[in-house]
C-alpha cells in the first residue's frame, strides 16, 4: 500500500499547487502557492549531500539504533537529527525523513509562505489557514476516518507518523499508526519511531501516550492499534467521514 503512496492523501487542499520531487530514496510531495520544483530539487541535493558526507566520516550516524554523541561542527541538519535522537532515545536516522521535509520546507517559505512538504508520510507544514491532516493507519478501520485539525498559529509544525504494520520504516512495535506533533519535524519523526517501538497491542496505548508526551518538545501524540485509538496533548480531532 505504501508503494501506491496512499498517504499522499494525508492533506487535502484546493488552494495550493501540488508537485513532486524525487532524488534517489528521497520522494517528496509538496503543496505550495506555485510550483517550485527546481528550488526544491536544489534543497534536497544540498541536504542529502550534507547527510551523506557526514555519514562518510561518521558511519555510526547511519547504523546506530541509539543516540550518538553531539557534534557542534556538524551541518545544521545533522545537528538537528542528533538532538532529536537524544530527546527520543533512538538512532539519528530515525529522524531523517522529518528532517529533510522540515529543512526543505523552510527553505521554500520565502518563496511560498504556504508550504506543505511530505516525505514518506512525515509532514512539515507552514500555513496561514486551518488545515486537516488525515491519519493513515493501514488496515485499521480508523484509517483515513479521522484527522488532526491544524490551526495556522500552530505552524510551522511537524506532523510525523510511524507504523509497525505498514511500510518499510524500521519499527519494533505493532501500532497501525503513531502520529506525533512537534515544532520540530525532526523530533516528531524520531519520537514517532521511539513511541511506536513500545506498542505491541492496544494494551500499550496508554503507556505509549504517557512516554511520548513526556519527551521535551512534543505537542501531542495519537496512537491507533486496530479499532482502538488514544491521544494526549494539544490535539483536535476531525471526522473525515462527515
Amino acid at each position: 500500500m505504501f508503494e501506491a503512496r496512499a498517504y499522499r492523501n494525508l492533506v487535502k487542499t484546493d488552494d495550493l499547487t501540488p508537485f513532486r520531487v524525487t532524488i534517489r530514496e528521497t520522494d517528496l510531495f509538496l503543496l505550495a502557492q506555485r510550483k517550485l520544483e527546481s528550488e526544491t530539487r536544489e534543497a534536497v541535493i544540498r541536504y542529502r549531500w550534507q547527510i551523506e558526507q557526514y555519514i562518510r566520516h561518521h558511519p555510526e550516524f547511519r547504523t546506530s539504533l541509539a543516540p550518538v554523541k553531539s557534534d557542534p561542527y556538524a551541518p545544521k541538519i545533522v545537528r538537528e537529527m542528533l538532538k532529536a535522537s537524544r530527546l527520543a532515545t533512538v538512532g539519528p536516522m530515525a529522524s531523517v525523513a522529518g528532517a529533510i521535509a522540515e529543512f526543505v520546507g523552510k527553505d521554500l517559505i520565502p518563496l511560498s509562505p504556504e508550504v506543505i512538504c511530505e516525505n514518506g508520510g512525515d509532514i512539515f507544514m507552514a500555513s496561514s489557514k486551518e488545515r486537516v491532516v488525515g491519519i493513515f493507519a493501514g488496515k485499521s478501520p480508523l484509517s483515513f476516518k479521522v484527522g488532526l485539525r491544524i490551526k495556522p498559529g500552530d505552524t510551522p509544525l511537524g506532523v510525523c507518523s510511524s507504523s509497525g504494520t505498514v511500510g518499510h520504516s524500521m519499527s519494533f512495535g505493532r501500532a497501525d499508526a503513531v502520529c506525533v506533533l512537534s515544532r520540530s519535524a525532526s523530533l516528531a519523526d524520531a519520537a514517532a519511531t521511539s513511541i511506536g517501538n513500545l506498542i505491541e497491542g492496544r494494551g500499550d496505548i496508554e503507556r505509549g501516550l504517557k512516554y511520548g508526551y513526556q519527551i521535551r518538545g512534543i505537542i501531542g501524540v495519537l496512537i491507533i492499534v486496530g479499532e482502538a485509538m488514544g491521544m494526549k496533548g494539544d490535539l483536535e480531532l476531525a471526522n473525515l467521514d462527515s
